[in-house]
Parts: structure tokens; sequence; C-alpha cells
């Protein structure tokens, strides 16, 4: 309501008749006139408590559970709790197969966000706009693909870590898709993959799951009310987030099956 009255007040009246303001208001998005009479995206943050401690806290879990670092996590947790999928791998294997993982997730996506700032791509490199996000998408899901094509044709790595693969890329297309409609959160995807994959392992392995799914749930319930508290996302964009992964994990499991 804040957000439609300034622009009411800024919009000449010639311009802002009774229906079009009475849009505006009712909008979810969050609109600001600039100082060359443009609309532009202005987020207005639903969750922000004055609390420093809170808020530290809350940044520090948004850094340590970011999207770039998620599947590294995930690939680390397979390694530890599954290592018979891993027979055939020397120690050494092991560490090649993390390498690579860091590499394609979380090296290369940030290299691609550092040089479009530097070139003038980006205004930030926490893509707080829907147009920020497109070149970090499209760039993400060329690795991402990449990375699955390969692991599909290495037949020594489990089908696990293939379908996490597959179900960060489906991920990522799909967050680019949702990206034309709302800011969905990053964040919140790569949870909704941490609790699916952990989901996924309880159901298909004889390992009792039960703690590592607890701590998966307790992980993205922290990671994604840190974002409402310290971001713009709207509980829309979490929750949209949350449900994109999930489904993602789902559909990699049915392709995985399907493709040859």
């Amino acid at each position: 309501m804040q957000s439609g009255a300034f622009i009411q007040k800024t919009l000449p009246r010639a311009a802002c008749n009774r229906l079009f303001c009475k849009k505006l208001r009712q909008m979810e998005t969050r609109m600001m006139v600039s100082r060359d009479s443009e609309l532009q995206e202005f987020a207005i943050p639903d969750h922000q408590p004055q609390n420093k401690v809170v808020r530290f806290v809350a940044k520090l879990l948004s850094y340590i559970f970011h999207p770039l670092f998620v599947p590294v996590y995930m690939i680390w947790f397979l390694l530890s709790t599954q290592p018979y999928m891993f027979a055939q791998f020397s120690p050494a294997d092991k560490a090649i197969a993390l390498l690579r993982f860091f590499i394609i997730y979380s090296f290369f996506p940030l290299v691609t966000v550092l040089l479009a700032k530097g070139l003038g791509f980006l205004n930030s490199v926490f893509l707080k706009t829907q147009k920020e996000r497109i070149i970090p998408y499209v760039a993400s899901n060329v690795y991402y693909f990449w990375m699955c094509y390969v692991l599909r044709n290495q037949p020594e790595f489990p089908k696990e870590a293939i379908i996490l693969s597959m179900a960060i890329f489906i991920a990522s297309s799909g967050g680019l898709i949702a990206n034309i409609y709302m800011k969905v959160s990053m964040h919140a995807m790569g949870m909704g993959i941490l609790v699916a994959f952990v989901g996924m392992l309880a159901l298909s392995q004889a390992t009792n799951y039960t703690l590592f799914l607890s701590i998966a749930l307790l992980i993205a319930g922290l990671v994604c009310t840190a974002r409402l508290i310290v971001s713009d996302h709207t509980q829309s964009e979490i929750y949209t987030g949350l449900l994109i992964g999930v489904l993602s994990l789902v559909a990699a499991i049915g392709a995985d099956r399907i493709l040859p």
C-alpha cells in the first residue's frame, strides 16, 4: 500500500487515472518512479528485524548455504554416507570428483557473475533484480547440462550422483522460466533439491536416514527464514523456489528411468 501511494503522488495527474492507480496499489510487485519518470522495480522487505545478532546469523547462513556451495555439500554427503557407491574410486578419485563438482557448480558460475559485473552487464553481484539474473541463469545452464551429460557417460558414477546433476540442471532451467514472472529464491531452490535428495536416499537406501532428513529439513527451514530476514524476497518467491527444487529432483528421477 505504501508503494502504491508513493507512485500515485509521484506520477502526473494526467497520466494516473483512478483505474491505473487502483491496479498499482493492488499489485504484489514493488515498483517506484525514477527521476526520469520511469517505473522501476523497487523492493520493500517484509521481514527485516532490527536485531543485529539475528541479521548477522541470517547473513551467515545465507553465505554458508549459498546455492553455489550446496551441490558440493551434497556430493560430499553422498561420498561420506554411501562409500560403497564409489567402491571403484580411490581416495584420489573421490577428491577429484569433489573438485569437479566444485569447479562446475561453484567456480564457473562465480567467475561468470564477476565477469558480467566487471563488463557492466550487472549492477551488483548479488543479482538483486530479475533482469540481472538472466545471464547467470543461461551461463549456469550450460555448465550444468555439460556436467549432467558427462556424468551420464561415465558408468563408474552412481545413478544418485547423475540424478543430482540432472535435478540441478532442471531446477536452473525452471528458475530461468520462473524469473520471467518473479525473482524466485535461488537459495530456496537449492534447499528444495537438498531435502528431496536426502528424502530420495532415505527411501532407496538401507541406511537409516531419519537423522539426516531431519537435519536437511532444519537447514532448509533456517536458510529460507534467513532469506526472508536479510533479502527482499517475498514468501511466494521462497515457496516457489522450494517447490521448483523438489519437483526438479522428482523430474530427474523420472528422466533417469526414461533416458538411455
